[in-house]
């Protein structure tokens, strides 16, 4: 059995129009301008706090909002459930197939854990992952290794695996000393080769051989 470790936003879900949508809102609430699904992306991956402060900059707003901006965003993100339709194709079907090997999975995500838990029960993830990490689970986030380390749950981490899509994932698992499978259809913003990962996959279906191959079955 080895513990696999996953990020969420652009790994498994392709959640830009939640994101997007949640921003939306809280900035019209705020009587501030919007940002476009377009832009969404180059704000992903550092969690909330960042994705605000940034978005304020981008807008060229007053960073004194950051903190009204990140309780509206929030309330957005709790409030309204994902869509099932915004799973990667097959993702449900991976999950299955390293679920009955024996697989251990479990989820370390820099989305706040309060959204990731609207997230995983309106994309029907939840029953998957036997530990969750939020990115508010603990005082660091993402790309320091500690959520990776809570993730794992007391699984070595050098027989562990985690799979992302980013920079951000790929700096994480290098501090946490795990390998790293990296998904390419998300949100990276470099080349793959530009990320030192062990194996990528573009497509999920793909994903149960790789690991029974990392396995040694």
């Amino acid at each position: 059995m080895t513990t696999i470790a996953f990020d969420l936003d652009g790994t498994l879900l392709d959640s830009v129009p939640h994101i997007h949508h949640a921003v939306a809102q809280a900035l019209s609430d705020m009587g501030l301008p919007t940002i476009t699904v377009a832009e969404t992306p180059g704000f992903v991956g550092r969690g909330l706090p960042v994705l605000c402060e940034n978005v304020l900059a981008h807008l060229g707003a007053d960073p004194a909002l950051q903190d009204d901006l990140y309780t509206r965003t929030m309330r957005y993100y709790v409030d309204t459930p994902s869509d099932p339709s915004q799973l990667y194709p097959d993702v449900i079907a991976a999950l299955d197939t390293l679920k009955a090997a024996g697989h251990r999975l479990t989820l370390c995500t820099n989305k706040p854990f309060a959204a990731t838990r609207t997230a995983l029960d309106g994309t029907g993830l939840a029953p998957y992952f036997d530990v969750v990490i939020g990115g508010d689970s603990l005082a660091t986030r993402k790309p320091e290794p500690e959520m990776l380390h809570a993730a794992l749950d007391g699984a070595d981490p050098a027989q562990a695996l985690y799979i992302g899509d980013s920079e951000t994932d790929c700096e994480t698992a290098q501090a946490a000393n795990v390998r790293f499978l990296l998904f390419t259809e998300g949100y990276r913003k470099s080349p793959p080769e530009a990320l030192p990962h062990i194996r990528q996959f573009s497509r999920w279906r793909d994903l149960p051989a790789l690991i029974s191959d990392l396995s040694g079955r």
